[in-house]
């Protein structure tokens, strides 16, 4: 198989689609391989744009059978348990996925070495501000990629074993991993973040379907990026980054949960019932996610491009489309 190839772990994921949906207009299908296994998102939206193929990344030898086969000479392992509350109830599970998925990945890739020596592929992991954690406060804001690591969830802590051992196969065998540390991003088909939770609880008030949206801590702040932007700080790291080092991918824009609610109105042009619900508050919580993304333009020319009015109408459309 050629190295045109491009392989995307997490197709069935938010981000992951959307980097099908980028990569789609411009190679071919064949060369585009698009692994999934508990979709998050309808497969009718990706399994035209790519070759499909269910994968556990937990499974080391189907892993191995995947790189073995095609080769990728461009893979973006985005493939992960991705759900901070989630991590509290399944912490082994989390641990498995991110950080074990991961080892089997860069091990599939020393296998086929063995064989062709010359094999050589770009692998941009995908990472995350939560591995910030604790470092995470008002005056360290916008936070960079130097700061200590102290995650404050089991998936803070996955995705530091994933961003290290990123570091660690570069140094000790010349795999060319770049840890594109993502910030809170937001877009269509997102589930499970405030942005998306609010906008679908909006949109259901709209319809009829409820009479308040339900709310956690409003006072916590983040910097918000669309999805649109992400993948292409994803595909310019895969272009432009370099192999070993860490990249932020942040919004520029620091929004309070209280000001995204007030931006879903201001596109609905209606106010809502507010409605706080103790189920949505997180054992423990950074005040505030904010990152210094000053390296990642540097090195590759990114720039945000959608605000969040652009991003909440985005999302809308799509919820009324499905």
């Amino acid at each position: 198989m050629s190295n045109e190839h491009i392989l995307i772990t997490g197709t069935a994921g938010m981000v992951g689609s959307h980097l099908l949906e980028y990569y789609s207009g411009k190679i071919k299908k064949e060369y585009l391989i698009g692994t999934y296994y508990n979709p998050t998102i309808n497969l009718n939206d990706i399994t035209d744009l790519c070759v499909p193929l269910k994968l556990d990344i937990r499974n080391a030898s189907a892993f191995e059978k995947t790189i073995h086969e095609f080769k990728p000479g461009k893979i973006f392992h985005l493939g992960a348990q991705s759900i901070p509350t989630v991590s509290w109830l399944k912490p082994v599970e989390t641990m498995d996925i991110n950080a074990n998925g991961t080892i089997n990945l860069f091990e599939a890739i020393i296998s086929v070495r063995r064989i062709d020596v010359n094999y050589s592929p770009v692998v941009v992991v995908a990472c995350s501000s939560a591995e910030y954690g604790a470092s995470l406060t008002p005056e360290n804001v916008p936070i960079k990629e130097t700061a200590m690591l102290l995650p404050l969830h089991p998936y803070g802590v996955s995705k530091v074993a994933q961003d290290l051992l990123t570091y660690q196969y570069f140094k000790g065998h010349n795999i060319k991993g770049i840890r594109a540390r993502i910030f809170n991003t937001t877009g269509s088909r997102k589930t499970n973040d405030a942005v998306s939770d609010f906008v679908q609880r909006a949109w259901d008030v709209i319809n009829g379907k409820a009479e308040k949206i339900r709310v956690g801590n409003l006072s916590s702040l983040r910097a918000i990026t669309d999805v649109r932007d992400l993948v292409n700080a994803l595909v310019l790291l895969s272009e432009n980054g370099k192999a070993g080092e860490a990249y932020n991918i942040s919004g520029e824009q620091v929004y309070s949960m209280k000001q995204v609610i007030e931006v879903i109105e201001s596109v609905c042009n209606r106010k809502f019932i507010l409605e706080t619900d103790s189920t949505l508050l997180r054992p423990t919580d950074e005040p505030i996610i904010y990152g210094d993304s000053t390296k990642l333009k540097i090195e590759t020319g990114w720039k945000q491009k959608y605000s969040l009015h652009e991003t909440v109408l985005d999302m809308l459309s799509y919820l009324n489309k499905k």
